[in-house]
């Protein structure tokens, strides 16, 4: 319980105090709430070079815990901060323990208003901060429960940025987009453009891509429009571009998703490769230790083991496009549990892929499976069930049984976990940029990011 203590019950010279070690955890929470990211607190090679010689604590860090003893121990609930002044005298560093105490120094007479001397002491006994703060003091009893802390997921490896930041040495890929019609879409194009991820070849009816970058405000003028009649002609007209080399990349606008790979997928087309066209989401999990390839979500209805065979080979290829084929990728074949089941085709077509993969049938990946998510992705659920995998537990990659589990579980991880999802088509003899009309600006950037990487390895021979 949080019980305060009110102004008449306050006498000159009482005290409280509470004790807290600085943590780097602490800084980066700091950080995000504050948007202080000093390079003196967060930049351990440029604090080494500075005065302190390295990363110390933000000062208002130790401000935050005299405000924490007057606004939870003395007085406690019911306290209105009026003023504080404070001295810093010493830098405070990770692993630091500060007592921050308060002392009532007076009180007046004609409001219930009470100042108080404040001092953050660190473990040797140097005096770190030292002020004054005012305070209006609760004058009514109050006792309620005290609040859980809440819990917070720290993510300071930003995989998106560091792959879009990583396509500035490659050249922006010439890109067809389908159908720009509607503000998103255009606003992301530009974005993109910016970025030097892609330069845009815009296909569709001219009057309403000049009316969605109008309402944009995008400058249409140094890329090339393509006028047709209507999304169907522009996904054709895409296709024909794409198979005559004249663009590197497909970006799916405002269509469905069905209306242009109808476009693309017939072997008239000329966008056909020796491996099956499926789709993988790239996805950044907060709660997660590195990023996820999940496939296929988007494509590929039912697939069976031959053409679940095909969707691994592709993750596998664009794992090692992002990550380097010096490494080698987890691949975790889900099903819903992690025993084979004759009832089961999930789990007979998981143990089929294992096999394959021992026989050389799929390259690049070590495969296991059956594996229910939560074995796929936990240690502990892992170990609990006695499973001993190089797999289990540590997945890069999760191959979903058919399109339905896929979608539902790459929903469930951006919109219940903070997620995010870039999708990619691959297999075509240009990668597709597949977006959802949900997806924010950040998910557009890293699937072009990803089509400029999967475009460089094709034209490097690392993919065919």
């Amino acid at each position: 319980m949080l019980e305060n203590v009110t102004f008449d019950e306050l006498k000159i010279g009482r005290k409280a105090s509470l004790t807290r070690a600085l943590t780097q955890k602490d800084i980066e929470l700091f950080a995000a709430m504050s948007g202080d990211v000093n390079p003196a607190h967060m930049n351990l090679a440029y604090a080494k070079s500075d005065m302190f010689h390295g990363i110390i604590g933000p000062g208002m860090w130790s401000g935050a815990l005299i405000s924490t003893v007057l606004g939870t121990i003395l007085p406690g609930p019911g306290t209105i901060y009026l003023e504080q002044d404070m001295k810093f005298k010493k830098p405070v560093r990770i692993g630091d323990k500060l007592t921050a105490s308060v002392v009532v120094r007076s009180k007046r007479a004609d409001k219930p208003i009470v100042t108080f001397d404040c001092t953050c002491v660190n473990g040797n006994g140097e005096i770190v901060v030292e002020g004054m703060a005012t305070v209006l003091a609760p004058t009514k009893k109050i006792s309620v429960q005290r609040p859980d802390m809440p819990e917070v997921e720290i993510q300071t490896h930003d995989f998106y940025r560091e792959t879009i930041d990583d396509c500035l040495k490659m050249p922006p890929v010439r890109t067809a987009v389908v159908h720009p019609v509607q503000v998103d879409v255009m606003e992301a194009v530009a974005q993109a453009a910016a970025e030097k991820l892609i330069i845009p070849v815009l296909i569709g009816p001219r009057a309403r891509i000049e009316a969605a970058a109008k309402e944009a405000k995008v400058d249409l003028s140094k890329w090339e429009l393509i006028d047709t009649e209507h999304s169907n002609a522009a996904a054709a007209k895409a296709a024909e571009l794409a198979a005559a080399g004249k663009v590197d990349a497909i970006m799916k606008g405002s269509l469905h998703t069905e209306e242009l790979l109808s476009a693309i997928v017939p072997s008239a087309v000329g966008l056909r490769t020796a491996h099956r066209i499926s789709h993988a989401f790239v996805m950044s999990v907060p709660a997660y230790h590195k990023p996820l390839i999940v496939t296929d979500a988007a494509i590929n209805i039912a697939p069976d083991v031959s053409m679940k065979a095909e969707i691994c080979q592709n993750a596998i290829d664009l794992w090692h496009v992002l990550f380097g084929r010096d490494k080698t990728p987890k691949v975790a074949i889900l099903a819903a549990v992690e025993t084979i089941n004759p009832k089961m085709q999930a789990t007979m077509d998981a143990a089929a892929l294992c096999k394959m993969a021992d026989r050389g049938q799929i390259t690049g990946g070590i495969l296991d499976g059956p594996l229910a998510f939560d074995n796929a992705i936990s240690p502990e659920a892992a170990k609990e069930k006695g499973i001993v995998s190089p797999v289990a537990g540590d997945a890069d990659i999760l191959v979903v049984p058919e399109i339905e589990s896929g979608n539902i579980l790459a929903k469930q991880l951006s919109f219940l976990g903070n997620a995010d999802a870039a999708g990619i088509v691959l297999g075509a003899r240009v990668p597709i940029i597949l977006t959802s009309r949900a997806d924010n600006l950040r998910a557009r950037l890293m699937s072009c990011a990803l089509a400029v990487k999967v475009a460089a390895a094709r034209r490097e021979g690392e993919i065919k």
